[in-house]
C-alpha cells in the first residue's frame, strides 16, 4: 500500500504525544503542524479541529483524538480523567460501577506516566503508578503516582506509550490515535475532503462539538463517516474480520444507504467485514440460554450525533477490530489496518497502484 511505512512512522510519533480526555489542546497543536505540512487548511473550534482540502464537501470523516489518562486533583492524588471531564464521579451517587472501579484499579498498576501542561504540552515530569484505591468518602477511584508528588491540581497525566510490533500485530494505546493517524496520512495521499478530530469522546462529549460545527457550516443533510476501534475478547474473534461495521448502536440507527455503500466497497476490495450489532445480538441470544446478563450494543460518536441532530447529520461507522481495549496493549493486526486504509482511500476517491506492505 502506498506510503504505508510513512503512515507507521506517523503513528509512532503521534502515539508518544499525550492527549488525555479533557486536555487535548496540546495534541491539537501537534495535529495542526502535521496536517498543515501535508497541505490541509486547519481551523480550530472548541472541542474539534477541522482539516480541509480543496473540495471539502466531497467526503467527511471524523476521528476522536482523546485517550484515557489521569488528572491531578490534589497533592499526589490523581483520578481517572474520563470520570472528571464527564462529571460522572461525584460525592452523591454511584454512577461509576464498583466493577469498573476495581477493573481500572488493577489495570494500570506500575504503568509509567507523563505529566504535561494542557495547553502547550510542556513537560511536567514523569512517574509510575504505584497505588490505586477506592476512596469511601468520595465514592471514587484515586491513583497515587511515584515521581509526580510536585504536580499541581488540574495537570493532565498521560500513559507513557510507544508503538510495538510483534507477529504481524500493532499494539499500544491505539484508541483512537490509530484512526486519527489514518486521517492525517490521507492528506499525504492527496485527500481534498474534510476531516474532523474531536475531543472528549471517551466521556461522551464529542458529538456536541461536531453538531455545533454542522449547525454553523453544514448543508441541510450531511453524510459523515466516523472512524474508531472496536473491541473483541481475543484474537480469534477479532481476526474473523478486517473491518467492523454497525447498523446501529444504543442511541440510534445508522444510515442504511451509507452503510450498504461501505458493504459494496468491502466486497469489491475483497475485505472481510462483519456487523458488531449483529455479533452482540448473537452473543446475547447465547447468553440468554445460560442466564448471563446481556451486553449493550455500544455507544458511538455517530449514534449520539444522529440521535440529537434531527436528521442534520447521518452516516455510518467504520472500525478496526482490536483486543485489549482501553489498555496500554490494545492490539490490531497489520492486515486489518491495511484493509482499513484501502477502504478509506476508496471512499475518499484516492487512486493508487502501489501495494507495498510494511515489514514489521
Amino acid at each position: 500500500m502506498e506510503h504505508f511505512n510513512e503512515f507507521i512512522d506517523l503513528l509512532k510519533s503521534l502515539i508518544r504525544q499525550p492527549s488525555v480526555v479533557g486536555a487535548e489542546h496540546a495534541f491539537f497543536r501537534v495535529l495542526q503542524r502535521e496536517l498543515e505540512e501535508r497541505g490541509a487548511k486547519v481551523t480550530w473550534y472548541e472541542g474539534v479541529l477541522v482539516a480541509q482540502g480543496n473540495d471539502p464537501e466531497s467526503s467527511m470523516f471524523s476521528s476522536h483524538i482523546d485517550r484515557h489518562g489521569l488528572i491531578c486533583t490534589g497533592p499526589n492524588e490523581f483520578q481517572f480523567a474520563a470520570f472528571i471531564t464527564g462529571k460522572v464521579g461525584t460525592l452523591f451517587d454511584n454512577s461509576i460501577s464498583d466493577e469498573l472501579k476495581l477493573t481500572l484499579m488493577n489495570r494500570f498498576d506500575q504503568t509509567p506516566v507523563l505529566a504535561y501542561e494542557p495547553w502547550s504540552g510542556a513537560y511536567r515530569g514523569k512517574g509510575i503508578i504505584d497505588n490505586a484505591y477506592i476512596c469511601e468518602f468520595r465514592n471514587n477511584l484515586i491513583f497515587e503516582v511515584e515521581g509526580l508528588e510536585h504536580v499541581v491540581a488540574g495537570t493532565p497525566v498521560g500513559f507513557l506509550d510507544k508503538l510495538k510490533f510483534e507477529d504481524g500485530l500493532l499494539s499500544g494505546q491505539l484508541d483512537n490515535v490509530l484512526t486519527a493517524a489514518v486521517l492525517v496520512h490521507l492528506f499525504s495521499l492527496g485527500y481534498q475532503g474534510t476531516a474532523f478530530f474531536t475531543a472528549e469522546e471517551e466521556c461522551g462529549g464529542s458529538w456536541r462539538y461536531l453538531l455545533e460545527w454542522f449547525r454553523r457550516f453544514g448543508n441541510s443533510t450531511n453524510e459523515l463517516y466516523v472512524l474508531d476501534t472496536s473491541p473483541y475478547k481475543n484474537r480469534e474473534e477479532a481476526d474473523k474480520q478486517h473491518i467492523v461495521l454497525r447498523n446501529r448502536d444504543e442511541h440510534a440507527e445508522f444510515n442504511i444507504e451509507t452503510t450498504q455503500t461501505i458493504v459494496q466497497h468491502c466486497t469489491q476490495l475483497g475485505i472481510p467485514f462483519s456487523f458488531k450489532d449483529q455479533y452482540i445480538e448473537k452473543l446475547n441470544q447465547d447468553s440468554g440460554l445460560t442466564g448471563q446478563k446481556p451486553q449493550g450494543l455500544g455507544r458511538t460518536e455517530l449514534g449520539r450525533i444522529t440521535a440529537n441532530s434531527q436528521g442534520l447529520v447521518h452516516g455510518t461507522t467504520i472500525q478496526i477490530p482490536t483486543t485489549g481495549y482501553h489498555t496500554m496493549n490494545e492490539t490490531a493486526s497489520l492486515d486489518s489496518v491495511q484493509s482499513f486504509m484501502r477502504l478509506i482511500m476508496q471512499i475518499a476517491n484516492i487512486q493508487t497502484d502501489d501495494n507495498t506492505n510494511i515489514s514489521a
